[in-house]
């Protein structure tokens, strides 16, 4: 199961927020590149990149600070906020981004997805946003009745690289992982899943490695706050 340590941007800094509450943002480093650079050294294989400002505008606003992170850092990176259209995709994929996360416009464009993850095979993922099970969009401040299950179901013969699964109602709360609905979902479709949402610990990250179904976890808060060692936490996933 491969760790993401996320890097949340807003207004340039990198951030965590409490149930997605742009009011409620911990400024944890005011450098990403550099945030990102000591998670690299750390031995991470990826790194999960928020553009927070994006998701609420509808379009990328902190491209800097992502660029600055791409150019210096040598893992892949996935990236989700404000990405809705073809020419958006086309250009962080060009800027060296090796996955763009499809959050609203899966709901909203769903045709979009489709034609981004065939024209861009293994560079497109889906994220899917639930609060009680029913999807959230733009910034996770638009609820949907749209269930979260059925909307992973529907990219199922897409071609998407992956689903990054977050409970809202978890995020940045350090509470522990959604295990039951993050597995649920993974074994009802064929696309990995990437759990995000609370985790908090090292026994989280086991936890979601013991399901066998689910493909990786984001972690962030935790990360920050020293709750999980990174390094550890890649070595005992890895065993």
């Amino acid at each position: 199961m491969i760790l993401y340590p996320a890097i949340d941007l807003k207004d340039g800094q990198a951030v965590r927020l409490v149930h997605g509450d742009m009011d409620k943002a911990t400024v944890f480093n005011d450098d990403p590149a550099a945030q990102a650079r000591a998670f690299v050294d750390a031995g991470c294989e990826w790194l999960h990149l928020v553009d927070l400002n994006g998701a609420f505008a509808g379009a990328p606003v902190n491209a800097a600070p992502v660029e600055a992170i791409l150019k210096s850092c040598n893992v892949p990176a996935q990236l989700g906020g404000g990405i809705r259209d073809m020419a958006t995709i086309e250009t962080w994929l060009s800027k060296g981004l090796q996955r763009v996360i499809l959050g609203t416009v899966a709901v909203e464009n769903p045709d979009l997805v489709r034609a981004a993850a065939k024209a861009f095979p293994g560079h497109v993922a889906v994220g899917i946003d639930a609060r009680n099970g029913k999807v959230a969009t733009k910034g996770w401040a638009t609820e949907t009745d749209v269930d979260a299950t059925d909307l992973a179901k529907s990219f199922e013969d897409a071609g998407v690289a992956a689903i990054v699964y977050t409970d809202i109602n978890r995020d940045g709360a350090m509470g522990g992982p959604n295990i039951p609905a993050t597995q649920a979902l993974a074994q009802a479709v064929d696309i990995p899943v990437i759990a995000s949402g609370g985790v908090a610990s090292l026994d989280d990250l086991t936890a979601l490695k013991a399901t066998g179904v689910i493909s990786g976890a984001i972690s962030g808060r935790a990360l920050y706050d020293g709750a999980i060692d990174l390094s550890a936490a890649l070595a005992a996933l890895k065993g």
